[in-house]
């Protein structure tokens, strides 16, 4: 499948929205707490892989993880696997956190991991660029690399049908405003959380 560029222009049509976004009130979002353990596929961002290896996820995230169909995007293999080339060879931790990094990313079948086809990448082009100005976050700190990362995350799992789990409250509750046809379960971790 190609590039549309009209038909992306009339969907997200970019130059109507003006303004600065803000943040909604937790109240006004969807929380994983509320989720009833048996519904609709979820979509996992890169979040929720690092909690649940760093011991951080909710039991309610678990609970999900357990008895939901989850979906995987090669952008979040992609921030996995940046690790292979960032952690120090001679750190004493390294071996072992990157023994179980890679047996995370064994665990993904093939049939649940999903690329972007060329629409996608257009699109979140296009809707990382309008996350970024409605933001209005300082230039060249590297919150447009991940807000297209995120906008990836959130098109593949609005093509698919799926909400995203995800721990980033703020950018993707802007991204439910931009496009609210896009579902999302939220969570936060509490300092020294432990899931069990």
């Amino acid at each position: 499948m190609g590039f549309d560029l009209p038909e992306a222009l009339r969907s997200l049509k970019p130059q109507k929205h003006a303004g600065t976004l803000e943040r909604r009130r937790d109240g006004d979002l969807p929380w994983v707490a509320d989720e009833p353990a048996i519904g609709g596929a979820l979509f996992l961002d890169t979040s929720v892989y690092l909690d649940v290896l760093q011991g951080r996820s909710p039991v309610e995230v678990d609970t999900l993880l357990t008895y939901r169909l989850c979906h995987h995007s090669v952008v979040c293999l992609s921030e996995l696997t940046h690790a292979f080339g960032r952690l120090d060879p001679k750190h004493a931790s390294t071996k072992t956190v990157l023994e179980t990094v890679a047996a995370t990313i064994e665990d993904i079948p093939d049939h649940r991991l999903h690329a972007p086809d060329a629409a996608i990448w257009g699109q979140a082009g296009m809707l990382a660029g309008l996350l970024f100005r409605l933001s209005n976050l300082p230039k060249g700190e590297g919150h447009e690399r991940r807000f297209i990362n995120d906008a990836l995350v959130f098109l593949q799992a609005r093509q698919l049908g799926a909400s995203v789990l995800t721990g980033n409250v703020r950018d993707f509750d802007f991204l439910t405003q931009i496009v609210p046809t896009g579902r999302i379960v939220l969570y936060r971790n509490l300092p020294g959380q432990r899931s069990s």
